[in-house]
């Protein structure tokens, strides 16, 4: 017997309920139906995926199973819906990938722009982390991405879009903001540091160090800059996310780090529609980043 995609997707759904009651009125399908599935898939694998029949409690295979499944069914779901969007769309259609903080600046400026050369081109548009950018791509998901990649990928063709310094990202009325003098790591670290995913980025070893310390981290950007904006804590951004940040925060550089963020525009070259895709990079290379998101 195969692993059919049905059967990883009734599994991953019970694993997530606990219940049978529930997983089964999620999938529109009876509770003998959903466990003679669990049984199908457990008999072929030869080891139980659950402690119990309560299904509350996942085995080690369980929990294996369930994180691989989960990964499959996100490609299945978006190699469907990449399908059904080309097949709505016969003159083409561009997928966008970038990290937020280009994201929120550039969105607006290239789909103007380029709607206005091809009216009649589709446009899908997502934001998400540096690794799923490149996910994306590599996985057929996406045309263009925008991310910082950690290394050359094979079938995509990079090219540097900006150059980002890493500063002190603040409330207005925090003592930080005010002084004279460019703040230091030191002083940062020092005041309610809040550790973020983009700090990943970072080379200074001293700072990696240091910061390897801190009590609170967030990866959620939103949940991030309102506890900035309480003025309690601070954390270190690329300056890009100072112009999508609210008026109460500022940006400072530091006296003591000179890293700076590299954000990379990427083109998957095996994409259905290239030409389209190429005009597209066209847009975004041919934007003037200096005056995007000002205020």
């Amino acid at each position: 017997m195969a692993i059919k995609i049905e059967m990883l997707r009734c599994f991953s759904i019970v694993a997530q309920t606990g219940t049978l009651a529930e997983a089964a009125q999620r999938l529109g399908r009876t509770q003998s139906a959903v466990s003679m599935t669990l049984k199908q898939l457990e008999d072929h694998l030869g080891n139980r995926l659950f402690e119990s029949d309560r299904k509350n409690r996942l085995t080690r295979l369980g929990e294996q199973v369930f994180e691989l499944a989960q990964t499959e069914l996100r490609q299945f779901d978006e190699t469907v819906r990449a399908i059904e969007t080309s097949a709505k769309a016969p003159q083409g259609v561009i997928r966008i990938v970038s990290v937020p903080s280009v994201a929120s600046l550039v969105f607006p400026v290239i789909v103007k722009e380029f709607t206005r050369r091809h009216p009649g081109i589709d446009i899908e548009l997502r934001d998400t982390d540096s690794q799923q950018v490149v996910d994306a791509l590599t996985g057929g998901y996406a045309d263009i991405g925008i991310a910082s990649p950690k290394h050359v990928l094979n079938g995509v063709k990079a090219q540097p879009l900006l150059s980002d310094p890493f500063g002190l990202i603040c409330s207005v009325d925090h003592p930080l903001a005010k002084q004279v003098e460019e703040p230091t790591m030191g002083q940062v670290l020092a005041a309610g540091f809040v550790r973020n995913d983009l700090c990943l980025s970072i080379g200074s070893e001293q700072f990696q160090t240091a910061s390897a310390q801190a009590k609170l981290s967030a990866r959620n950007t939103l949940s991030l800059i309102s506890m900035i904006r309480s003025g309690n804590w601070v954390t270190i951004l690329p300056q890009t996310v100072a112009r999508i940040a609210p008026s109460d925060l500022v940006f400072r550089p530091l006296a003591d780090l000179q890293d700076h963020r590299h954000v990379s525009l990427l083109l998957r070259e095996k994409t259905p529609f290239f030409a389209q895709a190429q005009d597209m990079c066209e847009v975004i290379l041919d934007t003037d980043w200096s005056l995007i998101g000002t205020r």
